[in-house]
Formats: C-alpha cells, structure tokens, sequence
C-alpha cells in the first residue's frame, strides 16, 4: 500500500483471531476502553443517542406529567453489540438516567472472557454471534454497533448490518472509524506514549486502515436495509450513521 492509497487495509486484526491468550484481549480491550475516551469514540456515540434519549423523555412527560418520579416516566432498551467492556452502555445508562429515562441495557460479544467483564455494568450480558443475534425482531428501542463494523469484510459487513437492523425498534446506530493515513499515525503515537499493549498498537493502525469512507458505509447500510443513513463526521476522524429501520417505521 503507498503512502496515497486509501483503499481498505485487508490485512486481520490479533484480536479477529479467537485462540488470543484471553488474559491478552482483556488487557488489550482495557486499552480500547481508553482510548475510547481520549480519541473520541465515546463522544460520537453519545452525541448519537442523546437526543433520541430526550425525544423519548420528552414525549413521555407530555403524556404523563412531570410529577410521576423519573423512572416511571419513561423507559428504553438498548443492544450495544460487539460489546467489548461494555463502557458505551455503561456511559449510555447514566446520560439516559439524568434525562428521566430508565435505560435497560443489553450486551453481546463473542468473547466469554468480555460478557463475564460486561456482566457488572449492564442489565443483561449474552455470549453470542453478531451475525446471528440471539434476540427477536424488533425487539430492542436502539441498537449500537461501536467500532466492530471495520473487523468485517463488505458482504459480511452489509450481512452484520441487515442483522442489527432486524431486532432495532427505533435506531441502529453505528460508530466506527474514518480511514485516514493521518489518523493511524496519530493512533501510534498515542499508542506508544500512552503503553499501549503490542497487541493494541499493532491491531490499532490496522483498524483504522479497515475503516470506511461516508459514501462506503452510507452504502453499505442501504444495500443492506433500504434505508439512507444519516451520516455524520466526528471529532477523531470517526463516523456514525444511523437511520430508523424501514420495518419500523
């Protein structure tokens, strides 16, 4: 790959790689987490949901009145899947609660050793196949997908897309990373003053050389759904897109 080429990196992450010491990917996931909240991730996802979290307090005090306490008021569920540490609903939880909504939160991940980390900061901590969802259709308020949409090639990637799509009540929403040359420099540095884990700094700079354009992942969202996506660039050279499933609406 030369130094002008931005097409997507191909090369696979150590993490994509289920045999990884599982002691590795808990410390290496803890480095995620981090700089999650360093780089940005955790503030486009929050920016994200905050407003469908007061759409939904709002229209709950119109119909019931601001006398009734906060959490029977208004309530929420939402499905944060490839989960890692949970922190994304963890984080979502408490924002939901200063806005009188009671927020029930679900995680998925693949890793047995993150659900066991998850289990403490969210409602209910699954084991199971993104591409395979073991929930009903439409049976969740929001649908988050975080920085997990980059691990999967297109067909599989609009396959993991249709999926989230499938059990989302009102909102999927996906965050991932703009790919940028800049932007995966930027992460070694980080990575290195900051003691990242080998693991994180190598799979960091791949990950986000898998990431995707606008128009690549606007794309893939309407080959899988029907659906355009609202599409929006974030500090971090992150970008989220989400829509409200056809089916749905």
């Amino acid at each position: 790959m030369s130094f002008l080429d931005l097409s997507r990196e191909t090369r696979r992450e150590i993490l994509d790689d289920p045999a990884v010491d599982p002691a590795d990917r808990e410390r290496s996931l803890r480095d995620v987490e981090r700089s999650n909240m360093l780089f940005g991730g955790r503030r486009a996802v929050m920016l994200a949901l905050r407003p469908l979290f007061d759409d939904i307090a709002k229209t709950s005090r119109s119909a019931t009145g601001p006398s009734l306490p906060a959490s029977r008021r208004a309530e929420a569920s939402l499905l944060d899947v490839g989960t890692g540490r949970a922190d994304l609903p963890w984080r979502a939880r408490e924002i939901a609660r200063r806005r009188g909504l009671a927020l029930r939160t679900i995680a998925v991940d693949g890793a047995f050793i993150l659900v066991s980390a998850a289990r403490h900061r969210v409602n209910d901590a699954i084991c199971g196949d993104a591409l395979g969802l073991p929930l009903a259709d439409r049976s969740v308020d929001f649908v988050l997908c975080s920085q997990l949409l980059h691990h999967f090639d297109h067909d599989r990637g609009v396959a993991l897309i249709a999926e989230l799509d499938r059990v989302a009540r009102r909102r999927v929403i996906i965050s991932d990373l703009r790919r940028s040359w800049i932007a995966a420099a930027g992460f070694a540095l980080a990575a290195s003053v900051l003691r990242f884990h080998p693991i994180t700094r190598h799979d960091g700079r791949i990950s986000v050389l898998r990431g995707f354009t606008e128009g690549e992942l606007g794309g893939m969202v309407v080959s899988a759904t029907g659906v355009q996506p609202a599409i929006r660039r974030r500090l971090g050279y992150r970008l989220t897109a989400s829509w409200t499933p056809a089916a749905a609406a």
